[in-house]
């Protein structure tokens, strides 16, 4: 076998082996707040907003906290460096990325679901405040 063909197969391989190690390590897996918990290191969860506790935003810490239920139940204050997203009072479902530090989620980055998608249809709307002629 010609030396060309060795180094080009070694190549490959390596290029590959990146690939993998480099998406592996990008992975975030969903997990529940006591997994989360248990897991200390970045996950994502997936709730909703406990609007019976209220948020709070800190303006002289720029945090923004306010308290989650996920889809399993369980409930858990989420602190976030920021400001509020945009959508957050009216989201239905809430996916929060980062991990738990003490007894409070550290959140790095926070999705809210866009309400829009859960509007009713056209014929439903019509005579309703939401649709305007």
């Amino acid at each position: 076998m010609k030396t060309k063909y060795i180094i080009g197969i070694v190549a490959v391989a390596i290029f590959a082996a990146l690939a993998i190690f480099s998406f592996d390590s990008s992975k975030i897996e969903y997990a529940s707040f006591p997994e989360a918990k248990d897991k200390a290191k970045v996950v994502q969860v997936i709730g909703s907003w406990d609007q019976t506790e209220g948020q709070e935003y800190n303006s002289e810490a720029n945090t923004f906290s306010f308290s989650m239920v996920d889809e399993l139940g369980n409930k858990a204050r989420v602190v976030s460096t920021g400001s509020k997203p945009n959508n957050f009072d009216v989201a239905p479902m809430v996916v929060i990325k980062g991990k738990f530090e003490g007894n409070d989620f550290h959140a790095s980055n926070i999705l809210t679901k866009c309400p829009s998608k859960y509007e009713g249809e056209f014929e439903e709307l019509e005579g309703t405040q939401l649709y305007k002629n």
